[in-house]
């Protein structure tokens, strides 16, 4: 009766089923998992209330591609974070991350067709893309101090049903950015056997201490060789998930990209997801970017220092090198699996976090 896109096996994990039988009986936890900022006490101006409260009346007017003035706040972003002169046209809404992977699979892929996703990466992508009828192929990195794709295992990977290379940039969880040399070797590839990129951006406005690395690409929207969707959100660029609303950076050659944007266009048609209020409040909401991102920045380097100080130069768990994102991925010794050790973190300390399979590492640990 049910489609074969779902999970045969809807049922929680041991680890999951632990958190929820302690959370049913009332019993305290410390949650180092919580990826929503808005529920970590992160204070938000006043300004931000204000914005939405300043939507007048509730007439709707529908664009499909997201209404000019939101674009609009979008594209201005992109000329002050990262020096780009974005046209507005070549932007689409959605009303998350999660639903812009779900339009780019619709465009680019017929069912059965296959998408490369980076590994260690986001556990949603099989999900995402079997829902569209899709498959998933993974490719890796590798670690020497610093992340790096595996060019050749990617290469290798490529099919003639597959559709599409998504790289996280900078990567969740590893905080690794897309290095520059890596990126034209994806271009390429992505040139000659016609596949598009698509690049999520979410976190790339949160370099770990400032700094962004020399070597790095932080979008790839500066390119239009090959076609390239840069993604982008208010859950991470305001850090409010819960206005949901995200885009669409549509890149590329002339005639390709405009052909990309009508179809697109056309999907998103057929949706029309993102609310008219948080359209409307966009440009005065991106007005608070710089106050909200300056309150995460801040929370991320308290937390790492305290991480730094409670593990101390002599303990045997270590801080793995993050480039950016919020994030922090820790080395443990190899004394029994992660989900053991995870597992005995949550019923002995009420300790809750999670093990590094989730995210597909190479290896335990």
């Amino acid at each position: 009766m049910f489609s074969s896109r779902l999970p045969s096996c809807l049922s929680n994990a041991p680890l999951a089923s632990r958190v929820d039988a302690l959370e049913a009986s009332g019993t305290p936890i410390s949650d180092l998992t919580v990826s929503n900022p808005t529920a970590t006490g992160i204070g938000y101006p006043e300004s931000v209330r204000r914005a939405l409260a300043s939507v007048a009346g509730c007439t709707y007017r529908p664009d499909p591609r997201g209404s000019l003035g939101a674009r609009e706040a979008v594209a201005a972003y992109y000329r002050v974070a990262h020096g780009l002169d974005v046209c507005p046209d070549a932007l689409v809404l959605t009303a998350s991350t999660s639903e812009a992977y779900g339009f780019l699979f619709k465009l680019l892929a017929e069912p059965g067709d296959d998408i490369l996703v980076p590994v260690p990466g986001y556990p949603l992508f099989p999900h995402l893309a079997r829902l569209e009828g899709l498959a998933t192929t993974p490719y890796p990195a590798w670690f020497d101090g610093r992340w790096h794709v595996d060019i050749e295992a990617l290469r290798s990977r490529i099919t003639r049903r597959t559709r599409a290379i998504i790289v996280v940039n900078p990567n969740n969880p590893t905080g690794a950015y897309l290095d520059i040399g890596t990126w034209e070797t994806l271009i390429s590839l992505c040139d000659s056997h016609g596949l598009a990129l698509v690049s999520d951006e979410v976190f790339t406005d949160y370099p770990r201490g400032g700094v962004v690395p020399p070597d790095v690409v932080r979008t790839v929207a500066c390119r239009d060789d090959v076609l390239c969707f840069s993604l982008g959100g208010l859950s991470k660029t305001l850090a409010l998930p819960g206005l949901k609303l995200s885009w669409i950076l549509v890149n590329g050659p002339g005639d390709l990209k405009r052909r990309a944007l009508e179809r697109l266009e056309f999907i998103a048609d057929a949706y029309l997801s993102v609310n008219t209020p948080v359209q409307g409040a966009l440009p005065a909401l991106m007005a608070c970017r710089g106050e909200i991102q300056q309150a995460v920045r801040r929370r991320i380097a308290s937390n790492l220092e305290h991480l730094e100080t409670l593990l101390g130069p002599a303990s045997p768990v270590s801080l793995v090198p993050v480039e950016a994102g919020w994030y922090q991925v820790l080395r443990v010794p190899l004394v029994a699996t992660e989900e053991s050790m995870a597992i005995e973190l949550l019923e002995e300390q009420r300790v809750y976090v999670h093990p590094g399979f989730f995210f597909d590492f190479p290896q335990e640990g």
